[in-house]
């Protein structure tokens, strides 16, 4: 292979990464115009200073947050515990300004805006929810609520009885990644995920919706990985679709695989001990990120088109080759 010939290679696959990069800042400009404009509505900050008498104008503004179960004493008593005040404290110090949360979330609406024009913007109300941290994101068609409590940061006193690998996501970078999680369900259909790759590929759309909607985000973010986890499942990529498939578990519906690879855990279980404690957990999540990319990089097809397909649809169609 001659020299020149190198170097004609070469300035292509540069200028197809220069139209490439155009290409997306192209993308993202427009999409930028969207300007979508948010208020966010403190509700964690109205609730702390309620008196008695304006318990009742604060019902009226936010009758969703209060139960009918419950008398107005209840409330008055609740906001008045001494645990709930050091709550409120702790929410206030870490949130004293809301504005980069603000502006990331403005920019994923701008994105949900543009690949789903249907999308009206919702009233954004941040609470404390007493660190419910499972529940830390509720999205309808008109409000998305977030509870800030679950946001003060890996290492808070708070979180001290929280498996270390789930403290890793409560900090404020995560709002806007969480409430993509939380809107891609509205996008996605899947019939009845009944195999491993089922689930695979249920997850490898929503991390896909991600990587559309805050693309301003780190893949590492955007999978709830740290930078060290991410790049170990990219090293071991073949590895990890080599185990699945040798062992005939794409198409196994075994209970146990969605614990083993899919759902939050320390480590995945491959049962070998020198790969198990390195490991991220969620290894099958990330295989199905990369199934799916393959798939929307060989196909025409509309995001929106993408995350109603089936799995087998995707999978046969994607044309995926593991990283070596």
């Amino acid at each position: 292979m001659s020299f020149k010939f190198l170097m004609k290679l070469l300035m292509v696959f540069v200028l197809a990464a220069m139209i490439s990069c155009k290409t997306e800042d192209a993308l993202e400009n427009e999409i930028a115009q969207i300007n979508t404009d948010i208020k966010v509505e403190r509700f964690d900050r109205l609730f702390a200073k309620v008196t008695p008498e304006g318990l009742e104008n604060l019902k009226s503004d936010y009758p969703f947050m209060f139960s009918n179960r419950y008398p107005d004493e209840f409330w008055i008593e609740k906001k008045s515990d001494s645990l709930q005040i050091e709550l409120f404290n702790e929410v206030h110090k870490s949130f004293a300004s809301f504005e980069t949360s603000e502006f990331e979330i403005e920019s994923l609406f701008n994105h949900l805006k543009y690949y789903f024009p249907e999308f009206k913007t919702p009233r954004l109300i941040t609470v404390t929810n007493d660190v419910d941290y499972r529940n830390r994101v509720i999205v309808t068609d008109t409000i998305a609520v977030i509870a800030l409590d679950a946001y003060l940061g890996t290492d808070h006193k708070f979180y001290g009885s929280i498996p270390t690998y789930l403290r890793k996501s409560l900090n404020p970078e995560q709002i806007v990644v969480d409430l993509a999680d939380a809107y891609s369900e509205k996008y996605i259909y899947q019939a009845k995920r009944k195999s491993l790759l089922d689930e695979m590929i249920f997850f490898g759309k929503q991390l896909y919706f991600k990587d559309a909607v805050v693309p301003f985000k780190s893949e590492a973010e955007r999978i709830g990985y740290s930078q060290v986890q991410l790049d170990w499942a990219k090293t071991n990529e073949s590895y990890i679709w080599r185990y699945f498939v040798e062992r005939e578990l794409l198409y196994s519906t075994d209970s146990k695989l969605p614990t083993r690879f899919i759902n939050p855990a320390p480590f995945s279980k491959f049962y070998l001990e020198d790969i198990d404690a390195n490991s991220p957990g969620r290894v099958g999540q990330y295989i199905g990120w990369q199934i799916v990319r393959a798939y929307m990089e060989n196909n025409e097809v509309t995001l929106r088109d993408m995350l109603i397909k089936n799995s087998e649809d995707i999978f046969n169609n994607s044309k995926f080759k593991p990283k070596k």
